[in-house]
């Protein structure tokens, strides 16, 4: 099965289920998203993902198997996620990217897809020459919903920055190591299968690093 990531375009956005094509939680406050009906919904968030290319640039991936999108990650600077005021464990620290959220079509959990995402997003943001990515977890174990399972987060490489019963800020370190990047765009070639392993073993990548799972 092909499985690749690429950048989020306007274009995806149809191809993702609903309710995540019309989710606001984190480009609208509380009260701007009330009054929006559904319809409503999806052209904000196209007109929000538009804005945000067009002003900070490349703000999300999506992985796609077999040309299908299977599953997407959204980041952007804290400044164009205002929802993100009303979490009990806000603001971000301002050195860092937000890391808002990711889905998973539920046929596909389970391989690994997740952190595919993660890790382009972090490859992303290493060649943009950020330093860090923090996001809010969930620690309710929903498996739906617009804020992260922090469990999720914590496999995949990000530490508790600031502690909540349920919605602690979690952090993740990109330059951990001189060598990172090209340990990371190393790992991704492999995955995408566009390179063959060799016999000699890699170092772990950096602060992406994390038991097996989504």
């Amino acid at each position: 099965m092909s499985r690749k990531t690429t950048r989020l375009t306007v274009d995806h956005l149809a191809e993702l289920a609903d309710p995540v094509r019309s989710c606001l939680f984190w480009e609208l406050s509380p009260v701007d998203r009330s009054r929006l009906d559904a319809s409503e919904r999806v052209a904000e968030k196209e007109r929000w993902l538009s804005e945000v290319l067009r002003e900070w640039g490349s703000c999300g991936r999506v992985v796609r198997l077999d040309g299908r999108t299977a599953g997407h990650i959204v980041y952007a600077p804290a400044a164009f996620l205002p929802g993100a005021a009303s979490l009990p464990t806000a603001p971000s620290t301002p050195d860092a990217i937000v890391a808002a959220t990711a889905w998973i079509d539920p046929t596909m959990r389970g391989g690994g897809l997740g952190r595919l995402l993660v890790q382009a997003m972090a490859a992303d943001l290493v060649e943009r020459g950020h330093t860090a990515i923090e996001a809010y977890g969930d620690t309710r174990g929903r498996a739906e919903g617009c804020v992260l399972p922090s469990e999720f987060l914590g496999s995949v490489g990000f530490k508790t920055q600031r502690a909540h019963p349920t919605t602690p800020r979690m952090r993740m370190e990109l330059r951990t190591a001189l060598s990172w990047k090209d340990e990371v765009e190393l790992a991704l070639e492999r995955m995408w299968g566009a390179v063959r392993p060799t016999q000699k073993a890699t170092r772990p990548i950096g602060s992406v690093r994390a038991a097996s799972g989504d």
